[in-house]
């Protein structure tokens, strides 16, 4: 057997194995080094008991040393997860559910002797309707001379966006990407306003701890004892913190979008029709992304379908409204994400291919732009040819709406700004398209003067 492979380039830091792709296909593999802690996470019945309760992901044990590494103990082949998301992606509650969800994995580990080494949000990741813990390799044997290793990284990556968050009443999405392994304590705590040192719980584990840090970096965490009790007490402290936080409650002109739109006669239900029509006479649709969805409602509509959705758009109100849905009704086809397309989530890290960007891990079969263009080519003053060269990166297949400049919308977006579109024509706008799909179908969405397109992809 060949022993041609590809390291994953995100997988460098931890000596204790590594993410790899051969023929296609994502694997793990488990270093001699690691053998005690992995051996014990598995026999003691931790990992078995995290996977039925659906927190972490579940793996097959290859007995193949695939890598032909002389490090080699074990290969993992973990359960295929679609589509990778970063922190920066996820609204207020979603980031807030993900930091709970690593202190009840601690919690739970302990109870089997573990611990978690590390408690940073890339190691979530959303999979059938919910977040779930992916590092098999962040739990090993726990050490009660020692305190918890991940406390700063814990703090950091997930406490400190919250909090800025909750005090600033801002989405503040883009300081985490800004911040790729967390927002240093000294930074979060000359952020937060003066008010937030009154709150025991922020003072410790944000202004105190900051102080701390910066005093005698070298021996952060160097404690004689850390007794599993004093462990327990921490994380019901950060808990009891983290369940207290508000999400940001700022509104935008787009927030109330859909109860407006069902209002317009003739407008609302004739869309909805005509998309479930053309999507059921759709061949092999599996996968679709809803760029600009608001609230999700024509995600839904895909996702009742058994499509596969992944459901973006710039507001993070509008988002974590969506996710607080999902998470009543267990919609499990609908990824709620975070995303501004004038500014989509780069390439980022070592060589600028630790983490990927939004476009190249977004490819699926549809792509839905709904009363979209006309943000990004008025609002964001983006020609026609990019937004379309945009749209064909990311699907083969395209269902996008023109809004005419007649617009009572689009009026009110020029009704403060200067009118220089003149180029924002549907002859412009369908010569841009034309250049990298057919136009399969079109059809005026009732009398409002708004026009539907079903557009493939040159092969």
């Amino acid at each position: 057997m060949s022993n041609s492979f590809m390291h994953h380039p995100a997988s460098y830091r931890d000596p204790s194995g590594f993410i790899f792709i051969k023929e296609a296909v994502l694997y793990r593999q488990v270093n001699q080094n690691f053998k005690e802690h992995f051996d014990h996470f598995i026999s003691s019945g931790c990992y078995e008991s995290l996977v039925k309760k659906n927190l972490l992901l579940p793996h097959e044990i290859i007995n193949k040393n695939l890598t032909g590494s002389g490090e080699w103990y074990l290969t993992l082949k973990p359960e295929h997860i679609p589509f990778i998301s970063y922190a920066y992606e996820w609204s207020f509650n979603m980031l807030k559910d993900a930091a709970l969800l690593t202190l009840q994995l601690l919690k739970e580990a302990m109870g089997y002797g573990l611990v978690l080494k590390d408690a940073t949000p890339y190691n979530i990741q959303w999979h059938q309707g919910k977040f779930i813990f992916i590092d098999t390799l962040s739990f090993e044997k726990y050490n009660e001379q020692e305190p918890w290793i991940a406390y700063r990284q814990f703090c950091e990556g997930f406490l400190s966006p919250l909090l800025l968050m909750h005090y600033s009443r801002m989405p503040l999405q883009q300081l985490q990407l800004a911040y790729p392994d967390g927002i240093p304590l000294a930074v979060t705590s000359s952020l937060l306003p003066g008010r937030s040192k009154y709150s025991l719980h922020t003072y410790l584990h944000i202004h105190l701890h900051a102080r701390i840090s910066s005093k005698n970096k070298s021996n952060t965490n160097q404690i004689t004892r850390f007794s599993k009790q004093k462990l327990l007490n921490l994380v019901a402290s950060l808990e009891g913190l983290i369940t207290r936080l508000k999400p940001p409650e700022q509104k935008s002109a787009w927030f109330e979008y859909y109860n407006e739109a069902s209002q317009r006669k003739d407008y609302l239900q004739p869309k909805k029709e005509i998309i479930q029509h053309w999507v059921e006479n759709l061949p092999d649709i599996k996968t679709a992304i809803d760029l600009g969805a608001n609230d999700g409602a024509f995600s839904k509509l895909l996702a009742a379908k058994g499509i596969n959705v992944l459901t973006a758009d710039f507001d993070a109100g509008c988002i974590n409204n969506l996710y607080n849905d999902i998470k009543k009704t267990g919609e499990i086809n609908i990824q709620p994400l975070v995303v501004d397309l004038s500014n989509p989530g780069p390439a980022t890290g070592v060589n600028n291919e630790e983490r990927s960007s939004f476009i190249n891990r977004t490819p699926v079969d549809l792509v839905m732009g709904l009363a979209l263009l006309h943000h990004l080519a008025i609002g964001k003053n983006i020609p026609f040819p990019l937004i379309a060269d945009l749209f064909q990166r990311i699907g083969n297949t395209l269902i996008i709406e023109f809004i005419p400049k007649e617009d009572e919308k689009i009026k009110g977006m020029l009704k403060d700004k200067r009118d220089i579109y003149n180029n924002y024509t549907e002859e412009n706008f369908t010569s841009a398209f034309s250049r990298y799909f057919i136009i399969q179908k079109k059809q005026p969405v009732g009398n409002s003067g708004r026009i539907l397109y079903l557009m493939e992809k040159h092969i």
